[in-house]
């Protein structure tokens, strides 16, 4: 792939699973990826085996750092072509009343606000591009429910209603998307899903298919919830 051809694309929670994945495939096709995390040993290591890209250890529950991350992304790559907010965790199986308010909260701040904050610092660089695509990971708990996953659920049915409302807010030229990247193989499923999780593709497998799928995304899909 030329250079011309490579696209600047930021990844959030990019140390293990999905992120991680979506990086490593990403980068084999040429584009330029920019990632955060939380662990500072997988971030290092990152930066080692991708010395032409750029990772920052960067807590989407804090505000000041999210913005000063995103600050220094435009200024050194320019407006990202997309934004995929892929960073969550999930809740312990447990039912509503016995998860602690402490686990309840720290979900909601990750998987939901830290979604908004990091949508709130790049946005405004894209709006004013005229161009960009904003990939919000849903889930199929994001469109249905099950039980002692409360939490989880909460949290990626308003991904959903945000996607839907932001992307009537914003101008021709930019997309929102809510994604539901399927069913997985990762720490998350194992948490949930332990002894069915292993017969589920793994993240790699995933971003096969995952991949030509998002980069395929456009203004025209602004507003819309899809799977891969």
């Amino acid at each position: 792939m030329k250079n011309k051809e490579a696209l600047t694309i930021v990844v959030t929670g990019v140390t293990k699973g999905l992120g991680k994945a979506l990086c490593e495939g990403l980068i084999k096709l040429g584009h330029q990826v920019i990632g955060c995390g939380r662990s500072v040993n997988e971030i290092e290591k990152l930066k080692q085996i991708y010395p032409n890209h750029d990772f920052d250890v960067v807590d989407i529950c804090n505000n000041q750092e999210v913005k000063k991350w995103a600050n220094r992304v435009v200024d050194k790559w320019g407006s990202p072509h997309f934004l995929i907010n892929n960073a969550a965790i999930i809740n312990q199986p447990l039912p509503l009343w016995e998860i602690s308010e402490e686990e309840f909260v720290k979900l909601i701040d990750i998987n939901i606000n830290g979604v908004v904050r990091v949508i709130r610092a790049f946005l405004p660089s894209m709006i004013e591009e005229k161009k960009g695509i904003v990939v919000n990971f849903s889930s199929g708990w994001g469109r249905s429910t099950s039980p002692e996953v409360v939490p989880y659920c909460t949290s990626k049915w308003a991904i959903e209603g945000l996607s839907q409302g932001l992307a009537q807010e914003v101008p021709n030229g930019i997309g929102i998307v809510a994604l539901n990247p399927g069913i997985i193989n990762t720490e998350m499923l194992q948490t949930c899903w332990q002894d069915y999780a292993s017969t589920f593709q793994s993240p790699s497998q995933w971003s096969q298919k995952a991949i030509p799928f998002i980069l395929k995304l456009t203004a025209k899909n602004n507003g819309q919830s899809l799977s891969v």
